[in-house]
């Protein structure tokens, strides 16, 4: 079965870039592809000049998955501190990095806790923290909000936008859903069914970077405004066929 074709995406340093199409277009594949995790067939990844491999090795990128993949066994600081314990950073380095990403996700208060004591939301933020813990360039999402209920997950994607602001890093992030791409994303890659190609790439505002430096008030005035919704209906357009006519538009 071929997955994807013909495939080529350049993502910029700092850049949050999201990927959208139907089910089974690849989506999950080209992340993978991305974190060395899949091997393609023909072409070539690269991040920053390195191989996926290299990369990988390197731990140039952090990744999490629609379940948050927490060890139920290990505190939430010991959660965030376990990259960094297996490449034996020294402790007192751990506890400091650690403690650093917790305040980050305002989650210092629950550093003693264990995954079964949180929220979904939480433990997303904690997997977040791991994901960054080794400070990578490249953060890889694969639907980290997919289970979350809707105001949980519009409070994590501001946390995210947040969080990633933060740490200037890169993010190619997977989703089914349409504003929550709009909102989160510099540009929304949009896929077609399998085999996976890009048809379209859709410019937004970056709008959601800007509000999750204030607060929730402005992130609500992005989601209602025009422009937004005048970018999710060109995204729309692009699934259902109609990016033509759309191709070129910078929705600001």
């Amino acid at each position: 079965m071929t997955a994807l074709s013909d495939v080529s995406l350049r993502v910029g340093a700092g850049e949050f870039v999201s990927l959208i199409g139907p089910s089974g277009c690849g989506k999950s594949t080209l992340l993978r592809i991305i974190a060395d995790l899949e091997q393609p067939s023909s072409g070539t990844v690269t991040v920053h000049g390195k191989t996926a491999r290299q990369a990988r090795i390197d731990q140039d990128y952090g990744i999490a998955f629609q379940q948050a993949g927490l060890l139920d066994w290990r505190t939430v600081q010991a959660n965030v501190e376990l990259p960094l314990e297996l490449h034996k950073v020294p402790k007192a380095e751990r506890r400091r990095r650690s403690a650093e990403l917790l305040e980050m996700a305002g989650l210092t208060e629950f550093a003693t806790r264990y995954p079964p004591e949180l929220s979904g939301g939480m433990q997303q933020r904690v997997a977040i923290a791991r994901a960054l813990a080794r400070k990578p360039s490249l953060l890889l999402m694969d639907e980290p909000f997919g289970a979350l209920d809707e105001m949980t997950r519009e409070r994590m994607q501001g946390e995210l936008l947040r969080i990633t602001g933060e740490t200037g890093a890169a993010v190619v992030f997977v989703t089914h859903s349409i504003p929550e791409a709009v909102f989160l994303s510099d540009r929304v890659v949009v896929m077609s069914p399998r085999p996976g190609r890009i048809t379209d790439i859709v410019r937004t505002g970056g709008w959601g970077r800007a509000a999750a430096s204030h607060d929730a008030t402005a992130a609500d005035e992005v989601r209602s405004s025009t422009p937004f919704f005048e970018a999710v209906a060109a995204v729309r357009a692009a699934l259902h066929g109609g990016h033509n006519e759309q191709r070129g538009r910078d929705h600001r």
